[in-house]
């Protein structure tokens, strides 16, 4: 690409340079260094005046470090001179606070916007933005592109028996995007509604006391009896009982809570797609994936855009078994670590959509061939 730059920022390094591969060309000179303070500083080592400037960078576990690092790249170019200046942002950062919560709360997605714009960027490019009405928070222009027809494309290509199957919401917000993605692969689609009057369980501890009765020792405690009996149902309530001065309590797997989630459709003898756009925390997709095991469902896929997986989530997948696989996209980056722990994570590449709507946005050309194709 002629009068282009393109610049790796230092979140997601894998996806920069599977991008600038498939475009033909090398990142440009950067170096970034993190200060004894942590503070940022950039050092551009190539001349941007008058250049057409792309810079990716997405959002990553250190969010804030590749934020800031971002808007102090974008106004290096700025003040460098350069004609044009474009972020490739994957997965957009604060995207899930994009409305207010709290009476005295704020729109954390909305400030990212502005620090952006006074930054000096010009154009943003994204995937799957959490909130679609988020694209009003810019003055400047925005293409969010979808991952859906990349996932069709993994799902049509790698799972045989995909026309039988359900794709599934976990909750009413998610309805427009799995209708979509049905719509797409011609199947049926099913919503998990959450009755939020059921309160969650309160999860047994466990501590390094042990009571020693005979020749047995207990290595566990269970919460009081009070607590236990007021959360689990009747019918699963025992009462303790004693034995000499060791108390006894029976202790419930927390299904039983999952029957404040109501399916709505038949998933019986058919594979499910368990669909978001965002997968972060497991609770929610493991309790629907439970939900749907026990309602008859073959297979349960957990499928999503980005894959943030904070903490110990692929450990919790992987232990869980009624998750068959779990298939996320390379928009956010997932250290080679934990990917290794886990047999059941499948991830698809975007590099090719990214560098397409790069090579078009530089020439001029329409990127709408992007939202139902996949490269």
């Amino acid at each position: 690409m002629r009068n282009a730059k393109v610049f790796a920022g230092s979140s997601h390094m894998d996806l920069a340079q599977a991008i600038v591969d498939k475009l033909g060309i090398a990142t440009a000179p950067l170096s970034i260094k993190l200060h004894a303070n942590h503070e940022i500083s950039t050092d551009i080592g190539i001349s941007v005046r008058n250049e057409d400037i792309f810079i990716i960078q997405s959002g990553s576990e250190s969010i804030n470090d590749s934020l800031m690092e971002l808007l102090i790249l974008i106004n290096a170019c700025r003040v460098s001179s350069a004609a044009r200046i474009t972020a490739i942002l994957p997965y957009f950062p604060y995207a899930k606070q994009s409305k207010k919560k709290k009476a005295r709360g704020t729109v954390t997605a909305k400030l990212v916007a502005n620090m952006l714009a006074v930054a000096g960027l010009d154009h943003i490019i994204t995937v799957d933005l959490h909130n679609e009405q988020m694209q009003g928070f810019f003055t400047k222009p925005v293409d969010n592109l979808l991952a859906e027809p990349t996932l069709c494309k993994y799902i049509s290509e790698r799972i045989p028996n995909y026309r039988s199957a359900v794709a599934v919401s976990k909750n009413p917000g998610g309805v427009k995007r799995v209708t979509s993605l049905a719509d797409r692969l011609k199947i049926d689609f099913a919503l998990i509604h959450q009755d939020k009057s059921v309160p969650k369980p309160i999860k047994a501890s466990r501590n390094t006391e042990s009571i020693t009765s005979g020749q047995h020792m207990v290595a566990f405690t269970a919460p009081s009896v009070q607590t236990t009996t007021e959360m689990v149902p009747d019918h699963l309530a025992e009462q303790p009982e004693d034995i000499g001065s060791l108390q006894v309590v029976e202790v419930y797997t927390p299904q039983w809570h999952e029957e404040g989630l109501q399916l709505v459709g038949d998933v019986a003898d058919r594979p499910c797609f368990l669909v978001d756009d965002i997968l972060d925390k497991p609770d929610g997709f493991i309790s629907a994936a439970r939900l749907l095991k026990r309602r008859g469902a073959t297979e349960v896929y957990v499928v999503a855009t980005h894959g943030l997986l904070s903490g110990d989530a692929l450990d919790e997948f992987e232990e869980c078994d009624a998750v068959h696989q779990v298939i996320v996209t390379n928009s956010y980056p997932i250290p080679i670590e934990k990917q290794r722990t886990s047999t059941k994570l499948q991830i698809i590449d975007m590099s090719g959509v990214l560098a397409e709507a790069i090579r078009r946005t530089h020439n001029g050309e329409s990127i709408s061939y992007l939202f139902h194709t996949a490269l």
